[in-house]
């Protein structure tokens, strides 16, 4: 059993998840898990990088079944094909997930230990984590800045005049619906099957 921290690049205070996943697993089965870990709809394309880990010592990228590479300088996989195993073997060891190529999330998802499972424990699990992740299609870190100050201005809103400032705001907020940026209970995530997400992602191309 696999643990790792992943950890959104760029925010502060940090937005971070506790998974455990299956040794089995393979890169698009860890891209399913950090997506579900984080309240995320995959809707965009991903991939991971690991640095160093190619033949020449160069990056490898691990990338979505249906990417094409861009750069021929690295090692391009598909994320179906490998196990995480294969490049994440010790504590330490991490890749860059990236996600969304409009709002460009970065995520370091770190191997803190391997575990034996635990009995009466379906995996994958998540045991931990601090904030609600920004809205799909916010507008990047800026754009979850500014959902943060909507939602902390939501009961002065009301009495502000109306600049576009302020109706902007007022539009986001509405958007937003009961996101709260505060909020994150990990006993509330619900983790799908990759296999059902692999097959409804090749169905809707």
């Amino acid at each position: 059993m696999y643990q790792f921290k992943c950890t959104l690049l760029g925010t502060k205070p940090p937005v971070w998840r506790r998974i455990q996943v299956p040794e089995s697993y393979t890169f698009y089965d860890l891209h399913v898990a950090v997506q579900d870990a984080m309240d995320w709809l995959d809707y965009h394309l991903h991939h991971f990088e690991i640095p160093g880990k190619g033949q020449k010592g160069n990056r490898v990228h691990i990338e979505c079944p249906w990417w094409e590479p861009w750069d021929m300088d690295d090692d391009w996989l598909i994320t179906t094909e490998v196990p995480i195993k294969d490049y994440l073997k010790k504590s330490s060891d991490r890749a860059i997930y990236r996600y969304d190529y409009g709002d460009s999330w970065e995520m370091s998802v770190s191997l803190e230990k391997i575990l034996l499972k635990t009995k009466n424990t379906t995996y994958p699990i998540c045991i931990d984590g601090k904030l609600a992740a920004p809205p799909e299609d916010c507008g990047s870190i800026p754009g979850y800045y500014q959902c943060t100050e909507a939602f902390k201005a939501a009961d002065e809103l009301e009495k502000c005049p109306d600049t576009e400032e302020n109706e902007e705001l007022r539009e986001r907020l509405v958007w937003l619906g009961d996101w709260n940026p505060y909020v994150f209970n990990p006993k509330k995530i619900h983790f799908e099957s990759p296999r059902d997400r692999f097959i409804m992602a090749i169905a809707s191309e």
